[in-house]
C-alpha cells in the first residue's frame, strides 16, 4: 500500500460568493500525478467519500472530494440539485462549482493538469456526466447510477465515460440509453449493469451481489482510468 498524503482544502465557489469545504488525498511524493475529482451522493462529504479519495490515492492518484453542500443552507442546496440535474443539467450552480473545483486542481502542485477525471456516486454521478461533457481537457468520468444530462445527445462532446449501475432501478434506462448514445456518437466507454443490485449499491452493498459488484466497479474504474489517465 503507498503512503498517501491528506489534507482539508477551501475551494472559492464560482460566483466568488463563499467557499466549500474540500478533503484533498494524494501520494506521498512530487508526482505529478494524475487526479480525480470525487462527488458525493447526496449525504454531502462523508467518512465513505473520504475513504475512496483514499484508495484513489493508494492508486496512484490526486484525489480532490468537494463538499458541495458546505457552508450553505441545506434546504438550498437540496433545490439547486433538483434544478440543475432535471431542468439545466449542462449550465447551473452546483456544474459551476464542481468545474471551479476542476480548475483549481488542475493547478495543484504536483498534479498533472493533462490527466485529469471525475467520478461520482448517484447525485454525484449526474454531475460527473455534466462534467465530462462541460469540463474544459477532462480526459475520463465514472458515473454510477446517475442521471443522464440533457440533451442526452450532448454526449458528442464527452470526454471517455464509464458507468456501472444496478439492474433494477430508476437508473437502469438511463444506462441502456446512454451507453447506445456514447456508441452512437463513437465515445469510448464501458458501461455494466449489475444483476442483483439496488441503487447504491457500491456505498451500502447489503448483498453478496452488491459486494462483489462494488470490487468489480471498483477494478473496471482502475483499469478504465488507467487507459485514460495513466
Amino acid at each position: 500500500m503507498s503512503q498517501i498524503e491528506t489534507s482539508t482544502l477551501a475551494i472559492q465557489r464560482s460566483n466568488a460568493k463563499g467557499t466549500m469545504d474540500s478533503f484533498f488525498a494524494k501520494p506521498a511524493g512530487g508526482g505529478p500525478f494524475p487526479g480525480v475529482v470525487v462527488i458525493h451522493e447526496i449525504f454531502g462529504l462523508n467518512d465513505h467519500i473520504r475513504e475512496i479519495a483514499r484508495k484513489f490515492a493508494e492508486q496512484g492518484y490526486a484525489a480532490l472530494a468537494v463538499d458541495l453542500f458546505s457552508n450553505r443552507n441545506r434546504v438550498l442546496c437540496m433545490m439547486q440539485v433538483f434544478y440543475g440535474i432535471m431542468f439545466k443539467p449542462l449550465d447551473n450552480p452546483m456544474l459551476a462549482d464542481l468545474n471551479s473545483a476542476f480548475e483549481l486542481l488542475k493547478q495543484t502542485q504536483g498534479v498533472d493538469a493533462d490527466r485529469i477525471g471525475s467520478v461520482g456516486f448517484c447525485m454525484g454521478g449526474s454531475y460527473a456526466l455534466q462534467m465530462a461533457i462541460t469540463a474544459k481537457g477532462i480526459k475520463a468520468a465514472s458515473v454510477f447510477y446517475g442521471a443522464n444530462p440533457k440533451p442526452l445527445e450532448a454526449v458528442a462532446q464527452a470526454c471517455p465515460i464509464m458507468g456501472s449501475y444496478p439492474d433494477k432501478d430508476f437508473t437502469t434506462r438511463a444506462a441502456h440509453d446512454l451507453e447506445a448514445s456514447l456508441v452512437n456518437y463513437k465515445i469510448p466507454h464501458d458501461i455494466k449493469i449489475y444483476e442483483s443490485t439496488q441503487h447504491s449499491f457500491y456505498s451500502q452493498q447489503r448483498t453478496p451481489f452488491e459486494v462483489d459488484a462494488s470490487k468489480d466497479a471498483w477494478q473496471r474504474m482502475l483499469n478504465f482510468f488507467g487507459e485514460h489517465l495513466t
